[in-house]
């Protein structure tokens, strides 16, 4: 097919077909891939932003973030259950002897739970579900953040949570993240929810996020913090090594879970 005959519904087409597949496009290099001007690029990507395909940035577009999941944190836990357990795996190795983590509310996070070394460490969390499955290891000592548990987010994000999150200052901290995005950084779909790990990231000494393939590139509604300022991120095996590149290039350390 010749892009020069393409129709708009074909040119919508390959411009999301690149987005699933990268993560973001450019609207100069969509001009000249797709033999049209500019402008023509601009307008397909106000119209694919509109329905709800894309999100509009400076100079092209980025893949939406997926909205919350439904289902309980337990239930999210159980899709993508093989690659959120190798990715949790990794991020378990960060973990010191005798150090504080945060475990954000995420499904991804409750893999990082259960997957914690049998050693001496302190476990702050606002999700009930993951306080429930360290109830059994002796070997944590845990501390709830609370507060009024916001269900679509499976934890505490309100007012209570964000008092007490003055009194802590975690060695490390998971986030559990929307959206991964080399220019956009960590994203979050709740206002409220993004506050909260703001906040939290700015007490904790280093911060990393466990992010499946789906959130690389994808950019919800509310900043968090930019990768610069990410110091550990974990991605999936199979991603690729200009993703790699490009992320270590904007200042965080990456990390591959095992094939």
């Amino acid at each position: 097919m010749k892009t020069e005959s393409l129709l708009l519904p074909e040119r919508h087409a390959l411009i999301l077909k690149q987005l699933n597949n990268e993560g973001r496009v450019l609207a100069t290099a969509l001009a000249r891939e797709l033999n049209v001007t500019e402008d023509t690029i601009r307008r397909d990507l106000r119209d694919l932003a509109a329905a709800g395909l894309c999100q509009k940035v400076y100079g092209g577009a980025v893949r939406v973030a997926p909205g919350p999941e439904g289902g309980t944190l337990v239930q999210r836990m159980e899709r993508q259950q093989d690659d959120k357990s190798r990715l949790a795996a990794v991020a378990a190795k960060l973990v010191t002897p005798g150090g504080t983590i945060f475990l954000d509310a995420g499904s991804s996070n409750l893999a990082i739970a259960e997957a914690l070394p049998v050693v001496p460490v302190t476990v702050l969390s606002n999700a009930p579900s993951i306080a429930a499955r360290l109830l059994d290891k002796p070997h944590v000592d845990l501390i709830m953040i609370g507060g009024r548990v916001k269900q679509s987010l499976g934890g505490s994000v309100g007012a209570t949570a964000l008092r007490e999150l003055e009194l802590v200052r975690p060695d490390l901290y998971f986030i559990g993240a929307c959206g991964v995005d080399v220019q956009a950084g960590v994203t979050a779909v709740d206002y409220e929810e993004a506050e909260f790990k703001r906040r939290l990231a700015a007490q904790s000494k280093a911060t990393a996020v466990v992010a499946t393939a789906s959130k690389i590139g994808a950019v919800a509604s509310y900043s968090v913090l930019p990768i610069s300022q990410l110091t550990h991120l974990i991605v999936e095996a199979a991603t690729s090594a200009e993703v790699v590149e490009a992320y270590a290039a904007a200042g965080t350390r990456l990390l591959r879970a095992d094939a």
